[in-house]
């Protein structure tokens, strides 16, 4: 049985992780951490606000918001401890300081910006498809609490498709930001409404012809199955620090 702990676990998919971590028969969650809600029960746990709490843990799963959890790294580092991480908002530049903390950690730290299968699979058919197709452009939708834009799983999609478009598409903007941001050459469009929760497309275009390739979550649960694959797949994966689901996946 493995050791789980959360931290962040007081938020809305940390206290859908931990329910479904104690469902698991090879899983056993044996602590929770969140200093905003210190205190609290969550899936029979009393969540702690101080961050030793985590040290008899084997596996930690990262819901605090990003600057917490660069804060958090270099405890996790120290301890050998395995970590899955799934905040948004790591840039370029925060997983290159990720990096220098875990320079020489014996445990694997892996981050997911989708935990969802079905999105992670979309980025897979976006990079083949876009080897094919003179240019492209993806729309995500999320929820209107979400912090950061784009979101993480867009700037992936961006960057797998690496922005070799064969035909560059030039719109003269105006109003800024109409024609969107720019990810590695490919433009990104973000919505935020209440209603949604996390959706995108991706949009290929030939002359005569358009592919679209879109994911939907409707509920939270759509992200189960990929946290359960990381924490039981982190311990298994080659390097130090990885980035997105789709190393367990092949």
């Amino acid at each position: 049985m493995t050791a789980i702990a959360i931290s962040g676990a007081g938020g809305r998919m940390g206290r859908t992780v931990a329910a479904a971590v104690v469902d698991e028969p090879d899983l056993d969650l044996v602590a929770t951490f969140d200093p905003e809600h210190a205190g609290d029960v969550v899936a029979g746990t009393t969540v702690a606000g101080d961050l030793a709490v985590l040290d008899g843990s084997e596996v930690v799963i990262e819901w605090a918001p990003v600057d917490a959890v660069l804060g958090h790294l270099p405890a996790h580092a120290a301890s050998g401890r395995h970590v899955v991480v799934g905040s948004s908002g790591f840039t370029a530049e925060r997983l290159l300081e990720v990096e220098r903390i875990w320079s020489g950690a014996e445990g694997r730290l892996l981050i997911v910006p989708n935990f969802a299968i079905g999105a992670v699979l979309m980025q897979r058919f976006a990079a083949e498809a876009a080897r094919w197709f003179a240019a492209y452009e993806v729309v995500e939708l999320h929820h209107d609490a979400k912090a950061d834009a784009p979101s993480g799983t867009a700037v992936a999609t961006a960057v797998g498709m690496s922005g070799e478009q064969h035909r560059r598409v030039e719109s003269k903007e105006y109003v800024t930001g109409s024609r969107g941001g720019d990810v590695e050459g490919v433009r990104v469009h973000s919505i935020r409404l209440p209603g949604l929760l996390a959706h995108q497309e991706v949009l290929l275009g030939n002359p005569g012809e358009v592919l679209t390739i879109r994911h939907d979550s409707m509920d939270r649960s759509s992200f189960i199955p990929g946290v359960l694959l990381a924490l039981r797949g982190v311990g298994d994966l080659t390097d130090p620090v990885t980035v997105g689901l789709d190393a367990l996946l092949r």
